[in-house]
C-alpha cells in the first residue's frame, strides 16, 4: 500500500451536479503545502441556488420537459388573481351571511354554511361519476373549464347580497361550481406533472409546485386584502376589479395550456397525426400539435382546426352491441365472420360514423389500433364505398410505419387516453367450440 506523503500535491475538485447537462466548479481543496479552499461561487450565489431549490425540481431544467417553464409562469399568475378575487368575493359572502350585524345568529350562519359545502361535496361526486374517465384524455379543456367554473363560483359568491331571498340557493350554486373545479383542476394536475417528468420525479414536481403555490397565495391574499380594503363600501370599484382579474385569469389560463406540448395520444391529437400523415408520409410533432388542436370546450368554440376535418367527432370508441338494432347487429355478424375473424375489434359504418366494438380480450395497443384503423376509414368516407377493403389495405401497409415515426418523433405509443372502454364483445364464428381470440 502506497503512503501519501507530506509533499504530495493532490487536488479535489468540487462540482455542482444539479443539472447533468451544465456542470459547473464551485471550489478546488488543495493539499499542498496545507489543505485550503478556493470558492468560485459567492455567498449570495450560494444561497439563492438554495433558495430556488425550494421552488423548482431537482435538475432543472433537464429534469423537465421545455413547457414546463412558461406554463408555471402563466399558471402562477392566474392562481395570483384566484386569491385576490377570492377576498373580494369572500367578504361580499360573510356580509351576506351577516358577519357584522348584531341580529345575525351563530346557528343560522352556521346552517348556511352547512349548506354549502353540502352542496359542494356532493357536486364533486356527480362530476367524477359523468366526467371523470375523460379527464386524461382532454386535460386542457378540463383544465380551463375547472379555472371557468371556479369564475363562476366565485361570481356567485359576490352577487349573493343583491338577492337576501335566494341567498342560500346562489351560495349552493357557488358551492357546486368551485367543486367541479376541486375535481377536474386535482386530476389534470397529476396528469400534466406526469407529462412533465423526465426523470421519473412526479414527486418531486408536485412538491415544488406546492411551494410555488404558497407564495402565489401569500402574495394573492396580501394584494386582495389591500384591495377589499380600499374598495370596501364602493361596489361599482369592487365590481371593476372582480371582472378585470377574471379577465385576466382566464387570459393567462388559456396561454398556460396553449404552453403545453403534450405527448401522449387521445382522439383529436390521433386525428390531426393521422390525416398529416395521410397526405405527406411524414408526423408532426407534439409543439405543432398543440398549435392545432382544441383548447375550449366544444360548446365554447364553434371552430374547427383549419387544415384538418375533425375526423375522432365521427368515431366511437366501445360501443355497446345490445344497442345496435337488427341492420346493424346483422352487419356486426358479417364483419365477425370475415373482415375481423382474427382482429380485437370490429368496425361498423352507420349513418357517416363509425362504432368500434372491442373484443374482451383486447390490450390497450388493441384499442390504438382499432381507433386508428376508425380514423381512417372515416377519412374515406367521403371517397370510396369499399371502406372496409380500403382502410384494412391502407393499415396493412401503412400502420406499423405510422407507428414507427410516432415513436422516432416523441410520441407515447403505448395506450391511447380515452374514456374507459366498458363495454366488450367475444364473436364465436363457425362452431359453438370455435372462439376467435
Amino acid at each position: 500500500m502506497s503512503k501519501i506523503t507530506s509533499s504530495s500535491h493532490n487536488i479535489i475538485e468540487e462540482w455542482n451536479t444539479s443539472s447533468s447537462s451544465k456542470l459547473a466548479i464551485t471550489a478546488i481543496i488543495s493539499q499542498y503545502p496545507s489543505i485550503s479552499t478556493k470558492r468560485f461561487d459567492s455567498r449570495f450565489k450560494l444561497i439563492g441556488r438554495q433558495i430556488l431549490s425550494a421552488f423548482v425540481p431537482e435538475g432543472f431544467p433537464n429534469s423537465v420537459t421545455p413547457d414546463y417553464v412558461p406554463f408555471q409562469i402563466w399558471d402562477s399568475l392566474q392562481g395570483l388573481s384566484t386569491y385576490i378575487r377570492m377576498m373580494l368575493s369572500t367578504q361580499a359572502l360573510l356580509s351576506a351571511i351577516g358577519v357584522g350585524e348584531k341580529s345575525a345568529t351563530v346557528i343560522g350562519a352556521t346552517f348556511q354554511w352547512f349548506l354549502r359545502d353540502l352542496s359542494g361535496m356532493l357536486g364533486g361526486i356527480l362530476f367524477t361519476f359523468y366526467q371523470g374517465s375523460n379527464l386524461d384524455s382532454d386535460a386542457k379543456m378540463w383544465r380551463l373549464v375547472a379555472d371557468l367554473m371556479n369564475d363562476l363560483g366565485m361570481l356567485m359568491d359576490l352577487i349573493s347580497p343583491l338577492f337576501p331571498s335566494a341567498f342560500v340557493f346562489i351560495l349552493c350554486l357557488g358551492s357546486l361550481s368551485r367543486s367541479f373545479t376541486g375535481v377536474a383542476s386535482g386530476a389534470t394536475r397529476a396528469a400534466l406533472t406526469q407529462h412533465f417528468a423526465l426523470q421519473q420525479n412526479a414527486a418531486d414536481i408536485s412538491a415544488k409546485e406546492g411551494s410555488q403555490e404558497t407564495v402565489a397565495t401569500m402574495a394573492g391574499m396580501a394584494v386582495g386584502m389591500f384591495l377589499a380594503h380600499i374598495t370596501r363600501g364602493h361596489a361599482l370599484a369592487i365590481w371593476f376589479s372582480f371582472l378585470s382579474l377574471t379577465i385576466f385569469h382566464m387570459y393567462a389560463n388559456y396561454k398556460a395550456v396553449r404552453c403545453l406540448s403534450l405527448n401522449s395520444l387521445n382522439g383529436e391529437r390521433s386525428s390531426l397525426l393521422l390525416q398529416h400523415f395521410m397526405e405527406t408520409g411524414q408526423v408532426l410533432s407534439a409543439s405543432r400539435i398543440s398549435s392545432e388542436e382544441h383548447v375550449l370546450p366544444l360548446w365554447l368554440s364553434s371552430w374547427a382546426p383549419k387544415k384538418f376535418r375533425p375526423l375522432h367527432r365521427s368515431v366511437h370508441l366501445g360501443v355497446k352491441v345490445s344497442s345496435l338494432n337488427h341492420t346493424h347487429t346483422m352487419d356486426l355478424f358479417l364483419r365477425a365472420g370475415s373482415y375481423y375473424k382474427k382482429a380485437k375489434y370490429i368496425l361498423l359504418e352507420r349513418k357517416g360514423e363509425v362504432d368500434i366494438v372491442m373484443h374482451k380480450d383486447s390490450t390497450p395497443a388493441d384499442v390504438l389500433q382499432s381507433y386508428v384503423h376508425a380514423l381512417v376509414m372515416a377519412g374515406f368516407m367521403d371517397r370510396s364505398t369499399l371502406l372496409h377493403d380500403e382502410s384494412e389495405s391502407w393499415m396493412n401497409k401503412h400502420y406499423d410505419d405510422f407507428l414507427k415515426k410516432l415513436r422516432l418523433s416523441g410520441w407515447k405509443t403505448e395506450r391511447l387516453l380515452s374514456h374507459s372502454v366498458v363495454w366488450k364483445a367475444n364473436w364465436l364464428v363457425g362452431s359453438s367450440d370455435e372462439k376467435i381470440k
